[in-house]
């Protein structure tokens, strides 16, 4: 990574961007290349003015100051002094994208170009926010990217070296090798500064760091990550049982359960690289997204299409290629793609939106193929007829599962585990016979026959019992008899493409 930047610099490029939020280790990573192609370096920003740097420091270290060269200086002061007086080295400029509108900074900036190549003399701009057009089509963009294993795993260490000489309690770390490779892929798509806060959270809440803190590790990346981007984070509340049936699917997710592990790849597998699930709606397909994320130990991502279309030319593409790069920051995780058939079903024919869904599902299409980070896609569909052919090829998905309507079987422990979730007994009710009467309900009508009994229990003051629950089932049409025709169309398409759920 420091080889790169160094290059860069040896080059002659005199304006050199580094967009990231991580300003830290941006600033670390130039005093690194300083060091070996020994070139002082400068640091500005709006609260602190020009300040000469002392040698490079490792982030424990503060014993060193640095030079003050201008105490309080505008963007302006700074630029114009470097055009006076231009000094060989690095000059670090933080948060100068805001500034760069300004006509005057833009103007010092450009009469700045040919003097920084003739005196060896780089401008590094490290923002959180792009710059304008104006300034980045004169810049080279370096691209600082995420902390890699080795960097998180020196972080976890460190903060509990860190914890443990701090704390008067007695600090325990008990993790294996598998176990910590588990928990540094978890921390994946975080700062160094943000992996630290969510380790030290988690070594705080018992005073200890072990494997049964992994769950935390992933609720504190959940939270850091949930307002970030086009992407949603969804908590992975769910086990495998709470879902009743879907038989074939469970144990296919269990072989592939750690495909993204180190051991995986030294074996030569592959990562597993995600399913598409259709069938009847209302039986389980966006829940088992939640259970894959909840059993593997991944963070769940859900892509909801309608957020990717926008009003002006360019924005959608732009929307899908900031979701999936959002989507590589945070790997490894479960990326959730619900009713994929809404976004992209108008590109398998023709459409009037002016072939926009066309170029949306080609650059989809490109990623899933070529992308070869630690991602399990889950794509839900209703309509499999509405998607293109290509997108169900597999190199795409791993498999194709259809989710039919639940079995006798699988309806009672589907009623089971919806009155054990509500605080009943399932042995008090007559499970075997709810079940024969339920035939056609899909899972998520089982359950809301009975939440609508224990209203109905409720209001009459009275225990629930089977009665409550057969009475509201009487009164239901499923929606495998409102729309019949279209469930039987759906399940005659999937009775030999698809592999069976259940």
């Amino acid at each position: 990574m420091a080889e790169k930047l160094k290059l860069m610099i040896q080059a002659g490029n005199p304006l050199i961007s580094i967009e990231t939020s991580d300003e830290q280790r941006a600033l670390e990573l130039v005093q690194k290349v300083s060091e070996l192609i020994t070139r002082p370096v400068f640091h500005w920003s709006l609260t602190e003015g020009l300040t000469k740097r002392p040698q490079y420091e490792n982030r424990s270290s503060h014993s060193q100051n640095p030079e003050i060269i201008l105490r309080t200086s505008t963007a302006i002061d700074v630029l114009k002094l470097l055009l006076k007086e231009p000094e060989k080295g690095i000059f670090v400029f933080k948060d100068l994208a805001p500034h760069c509108k300004d006509a005057h900074v833009h103007r010092l900036i450009r009469d700045l170009l040919g003097i920084c190549e003739q005196n060896k003399m780089t401008l590094i701009l490290v923002d959180s926010t792009t710059l304008p057009d104006e300034i980045s089509r004169f810049t080279v963009r370096y691209e600082l990217g995420w902390p890699d294993v080795e960097e998180l795993e020196q972080v976890v260490r460190e903060t509990y070296q860190r914890i443990k000489q701090e704390s008067y309690v007695e600090i325990n770390a008990n993790l294996k090798h598998k176990e910590m490779d588990q928990l540094v892929q978890s921390l994946r798509g975080l700062s160094c500064a943000e992996a630290a806060r969510v380790v030290a959270s988690a070594i705080y809440d018992d005073y200890n760091l072990s494997a049964a803190d992994l769950p935390k590790i992933i609720e504190g990346k959940r939270q850091l990550l949930s307002n970030a981007g086009c992407l949603e984070s969804i908590a992975a509340d769910f086990s495998s049982e709470d879902i009743g049936g879907l038989t074939n699917l469970k144990s296919w997710l269990k072989q592939r359960r750690g495909g993204f592990t180190r051991k995986a790849r030294e074996f030569g597998l592959e990562p597993p690289r995600g399913v598409l699930m259709l069938g009847v709606p209302g039986c389980g397909k966006s829940l088992c997204a939640k259970v894959v994320a909840a059993d593997w130990g991944m963070p769940l991502l859900r892509l909801d299409p309608g957020v990717l279309y926008q009003k002006f030319i360019g924005e959608s593409e732009s929307q899908l290629r900031q979701a999936l790069r959002q989507a590589e920051s945070m790997a490894p995780v479960v990326l959730w793609i619900d009713e994929i058939e809404k976004a992209f079903a108008s590109a398998g024919a023709s459409s009037s939106d002016g072939g926009l869904s066309r170029r949306m599902f080609g650059t989809l299409l490109s990623w899933m193929q070529d992308h070869r980070h630690p991602i399990f896609i889950v794509a839900t569909a209703n309509d499999i007829s509405a998607l293109p052919p290509e997108l169900m090829r597999k190199g795409r998905f791993d498999e194709v599962f259809f989710v039919d309507l639940p079995d006798e079987q699988a309806r009672e422990q589907i009623l089971s585990i919806h009155l054990s979730r509500r605080k009943q007994e399932p042995d008090q009710f007559d499970l075997p016979r709810l079940a024969k009467l339920s035939k056609d309900f899909s899972g998520s009508e089982l359950e809301q026959a009975v939440i609508s009994a224990l209203f109905t229990a409720y209001q009459s003051e009275t225990p629930l019992n089977s009665g409550h629950i057969e009475a509201e089932m009487k009164k239901s049409r499923p929606l495998a008899i409102l729309s019949g025709e279209k469930v039987a169309q759906l399940r005659q398409w999937a009775e030999k493409r698809c592999v069976k759920a259940d």
